[in-house]
């Protein structure tokens, strides 16, 4: 599939998800319907975020992989720019570490998405925090404005990478960093998989090896390159079976691939 016709994909599932209940989407993506996204569970990914401070239940859509903010190193008064933030999830948490004097721009190209977001954040009364529509790929943000930039299981949606870190390390001011939580491969996933738009949407089929996710990050020009957390994601067998025949899925636990979160930090030096 083209990289236009998989942004489009991301769109309308991620539109859709954006339009229905929390509960909804917390249970079973979708509410287990086939209408908007499948059978992909995307919640089978996500961290609990509701011990956090600045936690709002109405903006966690359950489809993070990860809580960047625990390992970002946010300070009172900085700059954040959240990468597909979504209903605001982590541009609300990440709100409470900045304080009164920072600010935080959440980034997203899902009109539902940012829609909900600055509804969100209108109950929510803070006036440092904003939402602006735009491709990761290439944001309509100005150079070396951000002090952290932080993104929760996105940008495995995003079909050039190495674009989308050209550009963060863009945004980020000198001695800026990111952390980001990702999905990542480790071996090769099977053919139907990664042609199934279904699984592309679902963070999987997008994901990249994390060898090469971390190469394309040294090559953008970050330094101090450092994961913090990783743990493996178990699909069930009955959202692989949507796919895979009983012996492709057979063939596929025994191959040794494995699918990844990681979270991970790095910073644009001088």
């Amino acid at each position: 599939m083209k990289a236009e016709d998989l942004k489009l994909v991301v769109q309308e599932k991620y539109g859709e998800i954006a339009k229905q209940s929390v509960l909804l989407n917390k249970t079973s993506c979708c509410g287990g319907t086939s209408s908007c996204c499948g059978d992909v569970d995307y919640t089978i990914f996500s961290d609990d975020y509701s011990g956090k401070e600045g936690y709002n239940a109405d903006a966690d859509l359950g489809l993070g992989c990860g809580l960047p903010t625990e390992f970002a190193g946010i300070e009172k008064g900085d700059q954040v720019l959240d990468l597909g933030s979504g209903a605001g999830n982590d541009c609300f948490v990440a709100r409470a570490l900045v304080g009164e004097n920072g600010k935080v721009t959440g980034l997203d190209f899902t009109e539902a998405m940012l829609e909900k977001a600055r509804q969100n954040n209108e109950k929510m009364g803070y006036s440092n925090v904003e939402f602006v529509k735009g491709d990761i790929e290439n944001m309509p943000l100005p150079d070396s404005t951000y002090d952290v930039v932080i993104s929760n299981c996105v940008l495995n949606l995003v079909p050039d990478k190495q674009k989308a870190f050209a550009q963060i390390f863009r945004v980020l001011k000198p001695n800026g960093h990111f952390c980001i939580s990702d999905v990542v491969l480790s071996g090769t996933l099977p053919t139907k998989l990664r042609q199934a738009a279904e699984m592309y949407a679902g963070c999987v089929s997008g994901a990249i090896q994390k060898s090469r996710y971390l190469h394309l990050l040294k090559q953008s020009g970050f330094s101090n390159i450092q994961i913090h957390k990783e743990k493996q994601i178990v699909i069930p067998d009955s959202i692989l079976a949507n796919f895979l025949s009983s012996r492709e899925l057979e063939s596929f636990k025994n191959s040794g691939t494995g699918i990844f979160s990681i979270t991970v930090t790095a910073t644009k030096l001088n």
